[in-house]
């Protein structure tokens, strides 16, 4: 299967290519720059892989948390793809992207969320899949709740903006990258997980975009 992926939930835009189980991904700092080099970016490891946009089987996408600007940037360009080709689709959480990218197999994804809070899901490795110990939830800091048991490895830029809370190990410098959504993505894929581009959607966690003039005075 060849699968187009998308990560732009954070200051990374990321875009991979699984091709019957070879990935190849390429990724840049973007700050707000996501929605001018995302394409480009698919068209370049398209010509490498010599392959054109209808060779596509399906696509997949970081679904979120993350920059509300930056989830709707990977779901729009992987519902137009999807929509013009007919493609099925799939989107992956972004913090189940992180704890991929990590390595270890019992992680503590967290991402700055901005206004004092944190996006937060703790994850364990079983049977090949990632299971959420901890579901993912929109946390202050101080009261995100501790997993059970030992060995909880934290990844993020969660723990660059609010110290290490608590873990032995922390990786802030790990982010969720578009080779990891490619990878957790094409197993459900193949299995007919993947959806109508119409039903795919950001996860955004947290409604509010900013704080007030008055509770930014507060802080």
């Amino acid at each position: 299967m060849k699968i187009a992926a998308f990560e732009t939930a954070g200051e990374w835009c990321s875009v991979a290519l699984w091709l019957d189980g070879e990935v190849r991904a390429a990724e840049a700092r973007a700050g707000q720059r996501h929605g001018e080099l995302v394409l480009p970016m698919l068209e370049s490891l398209l010509a490498q892989a010599r392959l054109a946009i209808r060779d596509l089987q399906a696509v997949a996408y970081g679904a979120g948390p993350g920059s509300f600007t930056g989830l709707r940037i990977a779901c729009g360009i992987a519902q137009g793809l999807a929509f013009a080709r007919g493609l099925p689709a799939c989107g992956v959480s972004t913090l189940e992207a992180l704890a991929e990218e990590s390595g270890a197999p019992r992680v503590v994804a967290c991402l700055d969320a901005r206004m004092g809070e944190v996006y937060y899901s703790a994850l364990e490795r079983r049977d090949g899949r990632w299971r959420e110990v901890i579901p993912a939830q929109c946390v202050a800091p101080e009261r995100a709740p501790r997993p059970p048991g030992a060995d909880w490895v934290g990844c993020g830029s969660g723990f660059a903006a609010y110290g290490d809370m608590g873990f032995d190990r922390v990786y802030p410098e790990i982010h969720a990258g578009a080779a990891a959504v490619a990878r957790l993505a094409a197993p459900r894929l193949a299995a007919g997980e993947g959806v109508d581009a119409a039903r795919i959607a950001p996860v955004y966690l947290r409604d509010k975009v900013a704080l007030t003039t008055e509770e930014r005075r507060k802080r």
